[in-house]
């Protein structure tokens, strides 16, 4: 039985990154599935390959100390071990000493973005937003604009931050309080 890999499931490369599957795509010139991928971790990229690739085995002449059989692996991770190990995998992806608040603080941008983002709820977006309105500028909306996977919008701040509050607000009402 081959190892198809399933939108929602989540990998471990050999390198002991976590990558969860967006997709098994069909290339449109050459009809070759294709693995569409995102990292859990650093800017949490977007990645396609080859299936046969994604299915490979490790090169253990290239790589001889890799105990893994193939390059990506599914795991089964609970909720628990999912947020520990994307912690974890943060962490790495973090400059020497710092943390992410200390991080987003230094260039510039409201330590309010990552809450933000990571927060569950609509109900709990409209909150961090509504105590960003006074610290926020254009980088932080493009930020906000990718993670709600928005069209950006023109206007002035305040526009564009009337914009997304309104975009939270229906989303709220209409299709239930929880993110998917």
């Amino acid at each position: 039985m081959e190892r198809i890999p399933k939108t929602g499931e989540f990998y471990r490369h050999f390198k002991d990154k976590l990558y969860q599957i967006v997709a098994v795509a069909k290339h449109s010139e050459t009809g070759e599935a294709m693995v569409v991928y995102q990292a859990l971790y650093g800017d949490y990229g977007v990645f396609v390959r080859p299936l046969s690739m994604f299915l490979s085995e490790v090169d253990h002449e290239k790589y001889p100390k890799v105990k893994q059989k193939y390059r990506f692996e599914r795991v089964e991770l609970s909720k628990k071990q999912t947020n520990t190990d994307l912690a974890k995998d943060r962490e790495d992806s973090l400059p020497e000493g710092g943390n992410e608040e200390e991080v987003l603080e230094e260039a510039g941008l409201s330590p309010l973005l990552l809450p933000f983002v990571e927060a569950q709820d609509y109900g709990q977006r409209l909150e961090i937003l509504n105590a960003m309105k006074d610290k926020i500028g254009q980088q932080e909306l493009d930020i906000l604009y990718v993670a709600l996977d928005l069209p950006e919008r023109g206007g002035d701040v305040k526009e564009q931050l009337a914009a997304i509050e309104n975009y939270l607000r229906m989303q709220k009402k209409f299709d239930g309080n929880r993110l998917r």
